[in-house]
Formats: C-alpha cells, structure tokens, sequence
C-alpha cells in the first residue's frame, strides 16, 4: 500500500478544493436561472389574473345586454 505523506494530502485537498469551487460557481448559476424562473412564474400567474378579470367583466358586460334584449330575466 503506498505511503500517505503530508504532500500526497496537500495535493489532494487542493484538488478538492479547486472542484468545490467550481461547483460553487456552478451552483450561483444554477440560483441565478431559478430567479429568472420564478420571475417569468410571476408574470405568468399576473397575465392569468388579468385574464381572468377581463373575462369577468365581459361576463358582466353580455350579462347585462342578455337582460335588455330580453334573453334571460333580470336578477333581483
């Protein structure tokens, strides 16, 4: 078995390290892409919201011609 010296484990932990830095590097790019993620959720999940809102008031809008054209009777 060979012989583990001081200079074997110095080299080794440099390697060590030198590959946690660039998983770290890595790592920031990866967090990086999440937030333009969660950004592009965001604006996503808002366009939905406004959708939905648009097509409320279009609900209300035809609800509203419905009664004066005498489709449906009016609510109370």
């Amino acid at each position: 078995m060979a012989e583990v010296t001081n200079e074997l484990l110095y080299d080794v932990l440099k390697s060590m390290q030198a590959r946690l830095g660039r998983m770290d590097d890595k790592l920031d790019e990866v967090k990086l892409e999440l937030q333009a993620i969660r950004g592009h959720q965001v604006a996503v999940q808002q366009d939905v919201a406004n959708i939905y809102s648009r097509l409320g008031h279009l609900d209300d809008r035809v609800e509203r011609v419905n009664v004066r054209l005498g489709l449906v009777d009016p609510a109370h």
